[in-house]
């Protein structure tokens, strides 16, 4: 007697479609449709009528409400503010998080795991309360490392309009640097012990090991952690909103999204705070896919 076959299932068997309802009307109602809300709403204008007594009339503008944005020094400047802040954060994260990795993945390092949890541990940490800590140590009249500078004669003053960004950096780098690393040391995990015993068999040095072993095979988790990077740093928001009342070097359009929250909160014009925000977004789009298009491009000249 022949065994029966299981019956087979239909390729458009309603059971996948099911498991994916979840996610599709989550990524829908919590991705889709802020950034299509967002884009119809830096196409309108709400004007007043009147005295202000009427009801506010809204009119469809098209993009008038980005060249208002475009044509705003105070938010040119934060843009271009912005890519420092980025040009500077984001090859210090990734050379930051790829060292502490190699370092933890070294036979050499005692406690690696205590360390792993030590360096991870800032991520734990909420932005606002890390900024206030921080806050407090940029403060010379709070600060035990300011005071002990200025006692040896140095002067120093983080939240100076020179210093600032670099205190913003600092605090960025701090709270996300374990973080990556975690990543790229999961990476490093996954490398066949084989390839390490081999490098050895041919007497290869630590150093000959790492650039042509370690390296190569976590490009890619170096490659993810750059543009999670190039993101973030195009999100700031949190640490020059929290340092902005300890100094007067951040004013309220220091970053594009202060600039969009200070149109659509204090200034009472959310159509122009959605025009900044659309433009941020392509930024980011812009400098993220440019980014691995660049990436691609070596790639495919290499073979």
């Amino acid at each position: 007697m022949t065994a029966l076959a299981p019956p087979r299932r239909r390729a458009g068997s309603p059971a996948k479609w099911v498991l994916l309802l979840p996610f599709v009307v989550m990524f829908a109602l919590f991705f889709v449709a802020p950034i299509v809300y967002a884009i119809v709403q830096s196409l309108f204008a709400t004007k007043s009528s009147g005295l202000g007594l009427g009801r506010p009339e809204t009119t469809f503008v098209f993009f008038d409400n980005y060249a208002r944005a475009l044509s705003d020094p105070a938010f040119v400047e934060s843009v271009g503010r912005l890519v420092l802040f980025a040009a500077i954060e984001v090859p210090l994260m990734v050379l930051t998080a790829l060292g502490l990795a190699l370092l933890l993945d070294s036979g050499k390092a005692r406690f690696p795991r205590f360390f792993r949890v030590l360096y991870f541990a800032p991520y734990g940490v909420p932005g606002v309360i890390a900024t206030l800590l921080w806050g407090f140590l940029y403060i010379p009249a709070t600060s035990p490392v300011i005071q002990a500078l200025g006692a040896i004669g140095i002067d120093a003053n983080p939240l100076s309009s020179s210093g600032v960004l670099f205190a913003i950096a600092n605090i960025a780098l701090w709270g996300f640097a374990g973080y990556n690393m975690v990543i790229l040391m999961a990476a490093l995990d996954a490398i066949p012990s084989e390839l390490y015993e081999a490098a050895r068999v041919d007497g290869a040095s630590t150093w000959s090991t790492t650039w042509h072993i370690k390296l190569p095979l976590v490009r890619p988790s170096i490659i993810l952690v750059t543009v999670f990077t190039i993101i973030g740093t195009l999100q700031l928001f949190v640490e020059p909103l929290v340092l902005q009342p300890l100094t007067s070097a951040i004013s309220s359009t220091y970053t594009p999204n202060l600039a969009a929250y200070n149109q659509a909160f204090a200034q009472g014009n959310p159509n122009l705070a959605a025009a900044m925000a659309v433009l941020v977004a392509v930024l980011g789009f812009v400098f993220s896919f440019g980014f691995l298009r660049l990436v691609n491009r070596k790639d495919s000249r290499a073979w």
